[in-house]
């Protein structure tokens, strides 16, 4: 099956966090005057950033496009479709109070938020993730801090569906269980960042036991993604901190739930043990 390329404006923000800072300045520009790109020709560019015209080339030619023209030709047309491939750019019309607009300014960026991270998790690396989880022996999960949270809650849905599953959010914990590891095994690793020694220690015992290791983190370079046998990737952008941090609880929310979901349709011994364990804590809540 052929899989359709990335749209040029998500892929320039799926890699934002990795260019230098003369790609980041033309990155931010393209992504914030989409709409009005047609109108500039590299020199008009180059000249509106401070930079040179070469820089302009070389950006275009690194997102695999002969030039300049081909990258705005490509932005234009995508533009032209509804702004599909390029949500941050829809902002919300001025008209309306405060409340209205932010409210839609949320709504517009969490959903650009899960397609730029649903592009970027192709279709044959979720499914791997799946097998690996339903063929495993023991999954074993683990996130720190507010990644805690997300594993805590994976975890217990992996219980629901009948998975043997080993949680903490202590990492000497973590390390301590990781005796009962052996070949089939599964380790997610939840972190944002994927910069915490803790977790690529703990990584390397797990793969030495030889179990596989799922990384989440953001779509960013970091050691914990970089070692992992399998990874999924997060996209979440915003210039106000607060707001980015929404939007990245709730693209990788979006990604578990779809996972969840695959692996209840995947294995149908696991969904009908759903059912039960389902109607068991409803008896217990009943009583």
């Amino acid at each position: 099956m052929k899989i359709a390329p990335m749209p040029p404006l998500v892929k320039i923000r799926s890699e934002r966090d990795h260019m230098s800072a003369i790609e980041r300045r033309i990155a931010d520009f393209i992504l914030e005057n989409a709409h009005l790109l047609r109108d500039y020709s590299s020199q008009q560019l180059a000249s509106a950033l401070g930079i040179s015209q070469s820089s302009v080339v070389k950006f275009s030619q690194k997102f695999g496009f002969r030039g300049y023209p081909d990258l705005k030709f490509s932005i234009v047309q995508a533009v032209a479709r509804n702004g599909a491939d390029a949500p941050a750019l829809a902002t919300p019309a001025s008209d309306g109070d405060e409340y209205t607009r932010l409210e839609e300014a949320l709504r517009r960026s969490k959903a650009a938020a899960e397609e730029e991270t649903r592009l970027l998790n192709p279709r044959e690396g979720i499914e791997r993730i799946v097998g690996l989880v339903d063929g495993a022996g023991k999954v074993f999960v683990c996130g720190l801090g507010d990644d805690g949270l997300f594993a805590r809650e994976f975890g217990m849905r992996l219980s629901l569906l009948g998975v043997l599953t080993v949680h903490h959010n202590d990492p000497i914990l973590m390390m301590a269980n990781l005796s009962a590891a052996g070949p089939g095994d599964v380790l997610l690793l939840f972190s944002e960042y994927g910069q915490l020694p803790p977790l690529s220690q703990i990584s390397r015992q797990f793969q030495a036991c030889e179990g596989k290791v799922i990384s989440i983190t953001r779509h960013t370079a970091n050691p914990l993604r970089a070692h992992a046998d399998a990874a999924l990737v997060v996209s979440a952008h915003d210039p106000s901190p607060h707001v980015e941090a929404l939007l990245y609880r709730s693209s990788l929310q979006y990604l578990l739930d779809f996972l969840f979901v695959l692996l209840c349709q995947a294995n149908p011994d696991r969904h009908r043990q759903l059912g039960i364990n389902l109607e068991r804590i409803r008896h217990l809540l009943d009583t």
